[in-house]
Formats: structure tokens, C-alpha cells, sequence
């Protein structure tokens, strides 16, 4: 059976369309579609624990991203973790109090920033440091806690 070149062709660009759809959805998944540095400004935390999160996770202010954190390293002095969020230029105006925890978003259990702005007339900018940070809840701690707790009961 032969198939004409106007069949032939249309189903190319739907094959290629359908590869397009699905990089798209890998990389909006994967968090590489913020692959572009932003012109923002870099501010620090320390924390304590910080589970799963990751370089390019989210950083939100009442459920609107923005930043992204852009490196995680380690404290050798005070054992923490340090991370450092980029701050988009337009969002320059968070008070320098604001406090930072670590999320988790979804079933996948992503885990992101959340920022909760202070009081303070001052405000963050490069090379600040946030000084109120709250360290991800790791849920094997929780329930061994709670299985520790039901033992002692009995």
C-alpha cells in the first residue's frame, strides 16, 4: 500500500509536535525550564535540616514564585546546611526579618522555600542573610517519635 507524500508528511510534524509536547512536559516537571539565571539578587540561610531540597527549587511568597535556590552547600563550622535562594530583581523590596521554611508541595513530595515577610522597614538585598530559617520536617523523625511514644505507653 502507498501512501502519499501529503500523508507521509503530515504524519511527520505530528510525530515531531507530540516529541516537542512531551520535552516541554519533562522540562516544566523537572524544573529545567528556570534554567536561565535571573538578574536577581542572592540571599542566604542556614538550616538545619533540609531534606530533599534541591538546586532550582522553588522559592515562593504567598504561593507566587520568587526565586529559585541556586546553590546548597555545607557549614563546616556550625554543621549547617547553607542555601542560597536568587531573588528576582522585581521582589527587591522584602523586608530584611522575612523568614524562610522548607516545604513540601504535592504527593511527589517536592520540597520548596517558603518566605513570610517581617516587620522591619529594612530590606534584604545582595549578600543578606536570613536569620530566622525553619529546617524541613523529615516524616521518618515524626514516626519514629510517635512509635517511641506508643512503646512507652505500654
Amino acid at each position: 500500500m502507498m501512501y502519499s507524500k501529503t500523508v507521509q508528511t503530515w504524519v511527520g510534524l505530528f510525530v515531531v509536535a507530540g516529541m516537542a509536547a512531551l520535552l516541554m512536559l519533562a522540562m516544566k516537571v523537572s524544573n529545567i525550564s528556570a534554567f536561565t539565571e535571573s538578574d536577581g539578587f542572592e540571599v542566604t540561610g542556614h538550616f538545619e535540616n533540609i531534606g530533599g531540597l534541591k538546586v532550582r527549587s522553588p522559592v515562593t511568597m504567598a504561593g507566587v514564585v520568587v526565586g529559585r535556590v541556586s546553590s546548597i552547600g555545607f557549614d563546616r563550622e556550625s554543621y549547617e546546611a547553607v542555601v542560597t535562594l536568587n531573588i528576582q530583581r522585581q521582589y527587591d523590596n522584602l523586608p530584611e526579618d522575612s523568614t524562610a521554611s522548607i516545604f513540601t508541595a504535592g504527593l511527589l513530595g517536592e520540597q520548596y522555600i517558603g518566605l513570610e515577610a517581617g516587620g522591619a522597614d529594612a530590606v534584604l538585598k545582595q549578600g543578606s542573610e536570613l536569620q530566622l530559617t525553619q529546617s524541613a520536617i523529615v516524616l521518618e523523625q515524626i514516626i519514629g517519635q510517635f512509635l517511641v511514644s506508643q512503646a512507652d505507653k505500654e
